[in-house]
């Protein structure tokens, strides 16, 4: 197969893998890869992502003109091109609208906090680019704020979107977005976030050279509140107080006088494990 041709293959199932997850609804939704230095392939406007077949996608140029295919390309297509622009190493752009993560877009709350060593090691931090327009180049000038040092982005009240060298660690990096903010809600459901140590992080990092990954850019430096801090666009906001060599902070130390939120305390709503249980996967039921 060449290039092209193995790319619209991995597009069509990349789409229909968003579909399937219901990261997608109706047409939403958009692909695209670098063909060359000259031509991109993009998923088609106005075509559900579980229903494309290859001969529906579209070839462009870098400035998004049409060069082949029967369809009109994504409206969307500006800000993926903002991508390519600011970054090089990108040859693979996916845009989804993944419903827990997009919650947390919509709630402008980022997945910027040191949770998951996974998440740390490969996306580092999830900002939320302003919100834009959708398919106006106020929504690309939004992405390309933050495009140059991450891989994973929330859109304000839109969606999100994931980069990569290629199409299918793209689509990964959209799945670990959205598993990363389930499972942020569940522990905010729970009542609390134990975050990693700044040390943790620090060692996450060294880490990458090891696991074979190359992030865009590394974690800030640590501000001097004990809080990862700044907005150097060089480098990653993270959320990871220091620890004094322990790899795990509670979110909320507990004042002087202040009941453990474990053992009960005013306002509080007791549940029985069983009870907690059923509420978690209920929730969990309906964001699927």
């Amino acid at each position: 197969m060449t290039v092209e041709e193995t790319c619209r293959a991995d597009i069509v199932e990349i789409g229909r893998r968003l579909h399937e997850r219901a990261y997608v609804a109706s047409n939403d939704g958009n692909i695209s890869a670098r063909l060359d230095k000259e031509r991109l392939l993009t998923t088609p406007k106005g075509v559900s992502k579980g229903f494309m077949t290859a001969d529906m996608l579209v070839v462009t140029d870098m400035q998004g003109n049409k060069i082949s295919g029967e369809r009109d390309p994504s409206s969307e297509l500006p800000m993926h091109l903002a991508v390519y622009e600011r970054r090089s190493d990108v040859s693979a752009v996916v845009h989804a609208h993944p419903p827990v993560a997009t919650g947390f877009a919509v709630a402008g709350i980022p997945l910027d906090r040191a949770v998951l060593a996974e998440v740390v090691t490969t996306l580092g931090s999830i900002p939320i680019a302003d919100y834009g327009t959708p398919s106006t180049d106020e929504l690309a000038a939004a992405v390309g704020k933050y495009i140059k040092v991450h891989d994973g982005l929330l859109l304000a009240n839109h969606g999100a979107i994931t980069v990569s060298s290629e199409l299918m660690s793209a689509y990964y990096k959209m799945e670990t977005v959205e598993h990363f903010a389930r499972i942020s809600v569940v522990a905010r459901l729970l009542g609390r976030e134990r975050l990693l140590s700044r040390e943790e992080v620090n060692r996450l990092q060294e880490l990458r050279g090891t696991y074979g990954i190359e992030a865009p850019a590394p974690i800030c430096p640590e501000g001097t509140d004990g809080i990862i801090a700044g907005d150097d666009p060089s480098c990653q906001t993270l959320e990871a107080p220091r620890a004094g060599g322990d790899q795990l902070v509670d979110d909320t130390p507990l004042k002087p006088g202040q009941d453990d939120p474990k053992l009960g305390g005013e306002g509080e709503i007791r549940l029985t494990y069983r009870q907690l249980a059923d509420l978690i996967e209920d929730a969990v039921n309906h964001l699927r």
